[in-house]
């Protein structure tokens, strides 16, 4: 990768049997927040099998280099899928929004106007204003 060339990539990791759900989301946590490996641009766990995604937006050799890195996940299962269509952030959540218009039929917006209130909803506590 040429210095200066954005991508977006695709982190996939599983936690070993027997690591519990709050060592998981910890491990993760601290992964991704390890700015040395490129703009964290989205994230979440996984339920069932503990382990989570992340994506980053890497812009170096060295970003990308640190992606394979484990650190705090030494020992899982990980693959890195670069995105093709993902090339910056903005392009990540251009891609979520082309996504839900064209297959999905219907815009975030459309979606956020009909969504009913529910405290499992920690996005809505979290709005910017």
């Amino acid at each position: 990768m040429n210095e200066n060339r954005a991508r977006c990539f695709l982190v996939y990791a599983l936690a070993p049997e027997g690591v519990s759900a709050r060592q998981a989301n910890e491990q993760l946590n601290e992964y991704i927040g390890d700015r040395e490996r490129g703009l964290i641009v989205s994230h979440d766990h996984f339920i069932g099998r503990h382990g989570g995604f992340a994506v980053f937006e890497v812009r170096t050799e060295g970003e990308e280099a640190k992606l394979a890195d484990p650190g705090p996940l030494e020992g899982w299962e990980i693959t890195t899928h670069p995105l093709t269509f993902s090339l910056t952030a903005v392009g990540f959540v251009a891609q979520a929004h082309f996504t839900l218009r064209n297959y999905g039929g219907i815009s975030i917006d459309e979606l956020e106007a009909a969504e009913q209130p529910e405290k499992r909803f920690w996005w809505r506590r979290h709005r910017q204003g």
